[in-house]
């Protein structure tokens, strides 16, 4: 489906670093840039933001937990591209030293993607207007909207609308409970109480609708696609890349590079660590759920695919 205005944001090494406390190799990610790169992807978030602290280290979460600025220089100095993707980071609500962050022009990344609850709105908007001041191109993605009571929704929406400093306002999937016509209908909710946002989508696979919810939000005229390589990510993981630029038939985007990394780095990591659907994320995401109980279970070698046990007990919750 092509239409020119579409972009494409590259979330692997973020959201696929929740499986495995982003203990990735240095040189995996630089293969994941070197794809992206020559896939034509418009941004790649390379990881989160947080402070470094007693609680969070680097040795124990993961050098790409932090994003330090050395860290990501390194990873866009080691492939030249005609026209490099623009580099994003992701910042936690209540984890985020600020204080810390270099304008954009002494940075080495762009675009700064605020997660936050609805409860959270205002810090994340004011987190969104700090990164804004500084140069940073802004999302506001609103976590776990599945969950949220509508007038508090529509109040953070609202709020939302209110920030200039805000570029995007994403619709999150967090626990891949919706189904395409709920995608339409949340997005109407997100268009009337912020008509003045671009909107952006961020798929889970938990019922593995991740690739045609994506297809929905594309139909209603979002504009900023999430997707990670061979879907890779927490739980039942995310959108397809590959897929996705299959769909998209648009000139810019190269698959090929995408499907050579895949072949050279997934596969042997999937050895490693697991994602993707499976019937224990299904339930999780039919009952609208947080996908925590459900990884706690597939990491049990004896008990992992009780899926008749794990639905009684989640039906309770």
């Amino acid at each position: 489906m092509y239409r020119e205005e579409i972009k494409v944001l590259d979330c692997s090494i973020r959201d696929g670093g929740l499986i495995n406390n982003y203990q990735f190799s240095d040189d995996f990610v630089k293969a994941v840039y070197r794809a992206v790169c020559d896939a034509g992807i418009d941004i790649i978030e390379l990881g989160k933001k947080l402070a470094v602290s007693d609680e969070y280290t680097r040795e124990k979460w993961g050098k790409w937990n932090f994003c330090d600025d050395d860290d990501i220089k390194a990873v866009v100095d080691s492939h030249e591209c005609e026209n490099p993707p623009l580099i994003a980071v992701m910042f936690d609500v209540g984890r985020v030293d600020v204080s810390s962050l270099q304008p954009r022009d002494q940075s080495p990344f762009d675009m700064v993607r605020t997660a936050c609850y609805v409860p959270d709105i205002e810090k994340g908007i004011d987190l969104a207007k700090r990164s804004k001041d500084l140069g940073y191109l802004t999302t506001i993605n609103i976590m776990a909207s599945s969950t949220a009571i509508q007038t508090e929704l529509i109040e953070a929406l609202e709020a939302v609308e209110n920030a200039a400093e805000v570029d995007y306002l994403y619709l999150v999937d967090s626990f891949g409970a919706f189904y395409s016509e709920e995608i339409t209908s949340y997005l109407e909710l997100y268009k009337k109480h912020a008509p003045s946002k671009e909107l952006g989508f961020h798929a889970h696979n938990n019922q593995q609708l991740a690739f045609s919810n994506t297809q929905q939000a594309i139909i209603d005229g979002v504009n900023l696609l999430d997707a990670t390589i061979n879907g890779i990510g927490r739980g039942a993981g995310n959108c397809n890349l590959e897929l996705l630029l299959n769909f998209l038939q648009n000139p810019k985007f190269d698959v090929r590079p995408i499907y050579k990394v895949i072949q050279e780095e997934f596969v042997p990591l999937r050895k490693k660590i697991e994602w993707g659907y499976n019937d224990i994320y299904g339930i999780s995401g039919h009952l609208n759920q947080h996908p925590r109980d459900a990884m706690k279970l597939r990491a049990n070698k004896r008990l992992k695919d009780n899926c008749y046990d794990f639905f009684l007990d989640s039906s309770k919750a």
